[in-house]
């Protein structure tokens, strides 16, 4: 599973991640900031990376335009606010367990909830 994180997570959830073995890169590592939602969620899908935002809203509605363009799309991951923002071993944790148990990555289109 490879994921990468929207802008709106801090890049520190992904150190913990890879030193964790998860393969993530996120948006800010790259220098991807201040770019559109429909970027973020391109690039994502172009790299075969799971996109992982607290933008719900967008990003769902995003994946759904995607479906119906019949573009690619490698799953999206939605942290809810019951995470705290600045909990970035909560968060990584969480993570760590979805890759855990979706080895193989998520279907296209996909879209998942992290839990505690």
């Amino acid at each position: 599973m490879k994921y990468y994180l929207d802008e709106d997570l801090s890049p520190k959830i992904a150190e913990i991640l890879r030193k964790k073995g998860v393969d993530t890169i996120s948006a800010h590592d790259i220098g991807m900031i201040q770019i559109s939602d429909r970027e973020q969620l391109e690039y994502a899908a172009e790299n075969g990376r799971c996109l992982v935002t607290r933008n719900r809203d967008d990003f769902i509605a995003l994946t759904v335009q995607f479906f119906n363009e019949h573009r690619r799309h490698s799953g999206l991951l939605v942290v809810p606010y019951s995470f705290p923002g600045d909990r970035f071993s909560i968060i990584a944790n969480a993570v760590a367990k979805h890759a855990s148990n979706h080895p193989s990555g998520m279907e296209s289109y996909a879209v998942d909830f992290l839990k505690s």
